[in-house]
């Protein structure tokens, strides 16, 4: 994985004072992109360890409330095994930090991917300049969604993959319009390869 950037003490991608990693590579190529000269996943400079270090430095500070995954798109094929290694790793080395992750793609398309469970907030779907709208908090056009992430827990002994209920964090500026207000669960039968979803409300 490649990235272009590490913002520190951000308030604009996420609930609280964030650190926030711009990763190489995005597929959407939104029209009126604000990063267009991250779309090259070849772009940037490498993720490497000192890189992780200057992240977990971050996250170490009492003060910052999480970490945020932008670009470029960390769902880009190019960067889906080091993000999810990536959050493993911050999830069991900082527990109490949120991990909220930018992607062109819709949560139905990315909802079941093992990579989510660590995650807690996912704003998903592409720019589009004709819903820009600079009121909304987190997101540029409507058609964006800010999703509280439901927590997927891989059971390989029985190869299925079943989606809880969705934790709850604490938002500041929580719109709810904005923020959903049901949680799917989402499982995977990988013998048959039926999908099973439902929709319940969070309490």
């Amino acid at each position: 994985m490649r990235y272009h950037n590490i913002t520190k003490d951000d308030m604009l991608n996420g609930d609280g004072l964030r650190v926030v990693l711009w990763v190489s590579g995005c597929n959407h190529c939104c029209e009126e992109c604000q990063n267009p000269i991250t779309w090259d996943p070849n772009g940037g400079i490498p993720f490497n360890q000192e890189a992780k270090e200057e992240l977990f430095k971050e996250l170490g500070k009492s003060y910052v409330s999480g970490i945020t995954l932008s670009g470029g798109d960390p769902l880009h094929p190019a960067n889906r095994l080091d993000i999810r290694a990536l959050v493993h790793e911050i999830r069991e080395k900082f527990p109490t930090k949120t991990i909220w992750l930018y992607t062109g793609y819709l949560w139905e398309q990315i909802s079941h991917f093992e990579v989510m469970q660590y995650v807690d907030v996912c704003v998903d779907g592409e720019y589009e300049k004709d819903k820009r709208n600079v009121q909304l908090h987190w997101k540029g056009s409507s058609n964006q969604r800010v999703n509280r992430c439901a927590k997927i827990t891989w059971k390989q002994e029985k190869s299925v993959c079943t989606a809880n209920s969705m934790d709850s964090i604490h938002v500041q500026k929580k719109e709810p319009e904005t923020i959903r207000d049901t949680c799917t669960t989402v499982s995977y039968d990988t013998e048959n390869g039926e999908k099973h979803e439902k929709n319940s409300k969070i309490s």
